[in-house]
């Protein structure tokens, strides 16, 4: 089963002041990805990151409306970068018996690489989506080059021998949107 982790698309940070690189094609690759990962009875996870930007329960903290949620859909809440630090996201995964995890969202840097990362760790096989995650310019480097970056980093990072990161553009993993 395709498990796709959509991680921090919340009106906090996708609709307030800051700019998100490519964020109009990003959006539309993972409704892409949602709706592949449904249509193959694959599960959407959305993480839900709380803050005092995002506090549990306002319009901050809530998935940005472009990504719809489904009966099935699951939420994770959480207050660290690291998906599975805190929440039941690793108990879930492993009784849903997960074994790849899809992962796209906000911020590339942050949350989207820890989670990455920690999820290589607990030993799942991992798809970046490379043209599915977004942040926005940072004093040091404009996002693109973070983008890019990080898709390159999780290229050629080594991973435990019982799990791997593989970057993948959307169109590779879900086909071209007809």
């Amino acid at each position: 089963m395709n498990t796709l982790l959509i991680i921090d698309m919340q009106n906090a940070w996708l609709h307030g002041q800051t700019r998100r690189f490519d964020k109009v094609n990003v959006i539309k690759r993972i409704q892409r990805a949602v709706e592949h990962t449904r249509e193959h009875g694959g599960q959407v996870i959305f993480v839900r990151h709380a803050n005092d930007e995002a506090l549990v329960g306002s319009a901050g903290w809530e998935v940005i409306p472009e990504l719809p949620f489904a009966p099935g859909d699951v939420f994770v809440d959480k207050t660290a970068c690291d998906s599975f630090a805190g929440t039941g996201l690793y108990t879930h995964l492993k009784v849903t018996g997960a074994h790849t995890l899809i992962v796209c969202g906000l911020t590339t840097e942050f949350c989207v690489d820890t989670t990455i990362r920690a999820a290589a760790s607990h030993g799942f096989d991992v798809i970046a989506l490379s043209d599915a995650h977004t942040t926005g310019d940072r004093p040091h480097m404009k996002a693109e080059k973070i983008v890019e970056h990080h898709n390159w980093v999780w290229s050629n990072i080594a991973t435990p021998a019982n799990s791997r990161i593989m970057v993948r553009t959307t169109a590779e993993v879900f086909g071209h949107h007809y």
